[in-house]
C-alpha cells in the first residue's frame, strides 16, 4: 500500500490517460500541417509536422487526470476535498454515464470529465457551506473508485 508525504495511506490511485484514438488524432493533425505548407515551403513539410506533433502531444498529455483517494482526502487533478465531506459515490457506465454527463447533470456540479473515458463516478458531497452538490469524475475503473469512496 502506498503512502503520501503526509503519512496517510493511499486507498485508490488512477491516471486517466488519453486513449489510442486521441493519439491517432494528434498524429493525423500533425501530419496534416505538412499539407498546408507543401506548396510554399518544402523544408516545412518535415519541420512543421514534427513541431506540431510535439506541441499536440504535450497538450494532450497535460489533460491526463490523476485521481488519488487517501484515508483522509480525495484528490482529482488539482482539486482536493476532505473525505469527511464525501458520504459516498456512484459509478456509471454506458447509457447511465452518458445521461450523468448530459441530461441529468446539475449545473452546480464540479466536473473533471474526459471525452476518452466514457465511464464516470458521481462523488456526492455533504457540506452546507459549499453549493456544489457533487463531483462528476471520469474513470476507467469507476466501480473501484466508487468502492474506495463509499464507507
Amino acid at each position: 500500500m502506498a503512502t503520501t508525504q503526509s503519512g496517510t495511506h493511499v486507498v485508490y490511485q488512477e491516471k486517466v490517460r488519453p486513449s489510442v484514438g486521441m493519439w491517432i488524432l494528434v498524429v493525423v493533425a500533425a501530419l496534416s500541417t505538412a499539407l498546408m505548407v507543401m506548396p510554399v515551403w518544402q523544408l516545412g513539410t518535415i519541420i512543421l509536422p514534427i513541431v506540431s506533433f510535439v506541441l499536440f502531444a504535450w497538450w494532450l498529455n497535460s489533460l491526463t487526470l490523476t485521481i488519488i483517494v487517501t484515508e483522509r482526502q480525495l484528490f482529482v487533478g488539482e482539486a482536493h476535498i476532505d473525505r469527511t465531506f464525501v458520504p459516498g459515490a456512484v459509478a456509471f457506465d454506458g447509457e447511465e454515464a452518458r445521461q450523468a454527463r448530459g441530461v441529468d447533470l446539475d449545473a452546480r456540479a464540479f466536473l473533471k470529465i474526459r471525452p476518452w473515458a466514457k465511464s464516470v463516478v458521481r462523488i456526492d458531497l455533504d457540506d452546507e457551506t459549499d453549493p456544489t452538490p457533487y463531483w462528476l469524475v471520469s474513470s476507467r475503473h469507476p466501480h473501484e473508485l466508487a468502492a474506495a469512496l463509499t464507507p
